[in-house]
């Protein structure tokens, strides 16, 4: 699963639309429209770091690396 299709279903699960994730982190919602209209896996990495912290979770979690979304891998 692409990062953008986890990010989308963990916006849905907690019923956050793209627009407030916009709106409160200063993403383009233009991002997360191309998102549902492509998946991709094109993302600029302080974006990422803006949406895990956003969501509470790490970004291992987001780009599907680990399970536990507030878990962290050891080295």
């Amino acid at each position: 699963m692409e990062h953008s299709e986890i990010i989308l279903q963990i916006l849905a699960e907690r019923d956050i639309t793209p627009y407030r994730l916009s709106k409160e982190t200063g993403i383009s919602q233009s991002l997360f429209n191309s998102w549902k209209r492509k998946p991709s896996s094109k993302i600029y990495s302080g974006n990422l770091v803006l949406i895990a912290d956003y969501l509470g979770c790490s970004v291992d979690y987001l780009l599907g690396r680990m399970e536990d979304p507030e878990g962290y891998r050891e080295p």
